[in-house]
């Protein structure tokens, strides 16, 4: 099985900064690709940004610029470093992963608030 624990959520003003951190275990974490992904109400959950297990990164269009993701294996951790915070970034951040580029993200965080005030 595979625990992932959220950290770095908060309250920031717009155009503020954040670091999200995930922390895996359970699992052999330099061979999983990781994900965040975001649900803000009344919103599907949404794809946020995602890195491989390679490296190779990718990013909503509506972050792109503004967030980078990042892994350190020999920490077990994925980072979301969230610049020029907006209003409309408000919501609960997931932390997810996978072990195979075919499959489903199918092991989840217990997600951690993250509030832009305007």
């Amino acid at each position: 099985q595979v625990q992932l624990v959220e950290s770095g959520g908060g309250l920031v003003q717009s155009g503020g900064s954040l670091r999200l951190s995930c922390t895996a275990s359970g699992c052999i974490f330099s061979i999983n690709d990781m994900a965040w992904y975001r649900q803000a109400p009344d919103k599907q959950r949404e794809l946020v940004a995602a890195i491989t297990h390679t490296g190779r990164t990718n990013y909503a269009d509506s972050v792109k610029g503004r967030f980078t993701i990042s892994r350190d294996n020999d920490k077990n951790t994925v980072y979301l470093q969230m610049n020029s915070l907006k209003p409309e970034d408000t919501a609960v951040y997931y932390c997810a992963s996978k072990k195979f580029f075919w499959s489903n993200y199918d092991s989840w965080g217990q997600g951690t608030q993250v509030t832009v005030s305007s």
